[in-house]
């Protein structure tokens, strides 16, 4: 009788574990590793059937050592790496630089002349962008009609809120207390739709140093706020998935739509209190998103340069909102287990269809050690597909649905380098080291 307590004692984790992984491969529509640990599974009942017919002590040594690989993985805390990227940027910067703002230079103009004048090295490099289709472009490869006209309705819309993002104060300040009132905050952004909410301490890297979009084109960004209020919102992960075709589109402009919501409601209330505060929503910003998120707790810069969040990775849109009233910053803890498992998995860099993420280690830009990414090329390949791409949030293994298969993942890949090996080995195997996209989702495929 022990001899069969001990068998199923030894065999029983490992087929479960497999089970569960099939259930969950099955569910997330993903054929091939379903097939992969279903096949796996199997096999491994039935050689265990085998082992304990054969020779009973062999099927006792086998299990006892497989047990004691699983304890080494999990519950080994082994170190990570540290000082892998720098902390903080050293300088604040320009809007008028990034490629937003150059793709709305019109050949000829006073503006267009006047940046190519001061930056005579981009202006061919840009050019490349302005002889493709474009965003949204009927002519780009990725067109979707149905998918593009509601992308292009979604950005109207947040054009809409743009005289939302300040506006009239109370004339009566309330009195606040500001632990109550950063509990009040976050509260009110999780019931308006936000997945999380972090609150910074302004620093001057948050913020652009001169606007380079709209109608305050080229004038000097002062900073007049202390506190950030930083939240995100998820992205669809069927619509995600299929990038860079056209479902991706569609689906950064709703979420950035319901983060600029967001943000003019939270701004709205605090300007209700009597204290200024703004809305950043997408093409009015004055901050650095992704850094005032990083600051305010709610992750970490990777490889890719976008922002990624302990439970959805880069699979999120940011809102931010600024403001004087006095808030308690979230403490930012960096976490070095996502710089190291970057440095190891490189997904995001050997998908990109635009070659524009950086394969090797961070390098020094601008007085700070960190990865960036060939913004030219990235952009340009926006304007060829028509869509903003995202195939390096579709494959990076943080971006995986949020259950609690792949969070125990997250969670462990946060404590052990080993298991980050180990779990980005398994990514490839059951994923696929270069997944391909996913098709569209059902209402958005045309006949």
């Amino acid at each position: 009788m022990i001899f069969y307590f001990l068998f199923f004692i030894l065999i029983f984790p490992p087929v479960i574990s497999f089970l569960l992984f099939s259930i969950m491969f099955y569910q997330e529509k993903e054929w091939t590793a379903f097939r992969k640990s279903s096949g796996i599974g199997i096999m491994f009942l039935f050689s265990a059937w085998i082992i304990y017919a054969i020779h009973f002590d062999l099927l006792l040594y086998i299990g006892i050592g497989f047990e004691i690989f699983l304890m080494i993985l999990f519950l080994i805390p082994f170190k990570n790496r540290s000082n892998i990227i720098d902390d903080r940027p050293e300088k604040r910067f320009d809007e008028r630089d990034i490629m937003f703002s150059r793709r709305e230079l019109i050949p000829g103009s006073e503006r267009y002349n006047s940046y190519y004048k001061a930056h005579p090295e981009l202006e061919k490099v840009d050019n490349l962008f302005r002889d493709e289709p474009g965003l949204l472009s009927k002519d780009s490869a990725y067109y979707n009609k149905k998918a593009f006209e509601k992308a292009g309705k979604y950005f109207e819309e947040i054009k809409d809120l743009s005289p939302l993002i300040t506006g009239n104060l109370n004339s009566l300040k309330s009195r606040t207390n500001p632990i109550d009132l950063s509990i009040q905050v976050k509260r009110l952004g999780k019931e308006l739709g936000a997945l999380d909410v972090g609150i910074a301490q302004v620093m001057p890297y948050h913020f652009y140093s001169v606007k380079g979009r709209g109608i305050d084109y080229g004038n000097k960004i002062e900073i007049r706020h202390n506190f950030a209020i930083a939240f995100t919102v998820e992205m669809d992960y069927e619509m995600v998935m299929a990038a860079p075709k056209a479902s991706i589109v569609m689906e950064s402009a709703r979420q950035y739509l319901n983060s600029g919501k967001i943000a003019v409601k939270i701004a709205e209330y605090i300007r209700k209190m009597g204290y200024d505060a703004r809305a950043h929503i997408d093409g009015n910003y004055q901050v650095i998103c992704p850094l005032v998120a990083r600051d305010a707790g709610l992750g970490e810069l990777g490889r890719m340069g976008l922002l990624m969040t302990p439970g959805h990775g880069p699979r999120v849109r940011i809102g931010v909102v600024t403001t004087d009233i006095e808030l308690i910053p979230d403490p930012y803890v960096k976490r070095d287990s996502v710089f190291d498992f970057c440095m190891m998995c490189k997904k995001c860099a050997e998908c990109c269809p635009g070659n524009s993420i950086p394969h090797g280690n961070p390098k020094m830009i601008d007085g700070a050690r960190r990865w960036k990414i060939n913004s030219e090329s990235c952009f340009t390949f926006w304007c060829k597909a028509g869509t903003d791409c995202g195939r390096c949030m579709s494959v990076c293994p943080y971006s995986h649905r949020n259950n609690i298969i792949h969070n125990l993942v997250r969670k462990e890949i946060d404590r052990s380098s080993l298991f980050r090996y180990a779990a980005l080995k398994l990514d490839d195997f059951f994923y696929g080291k270069k997944p391909l996209p996913k098709p569209l989702p059902a209402d958005l495929q045309e006949e």
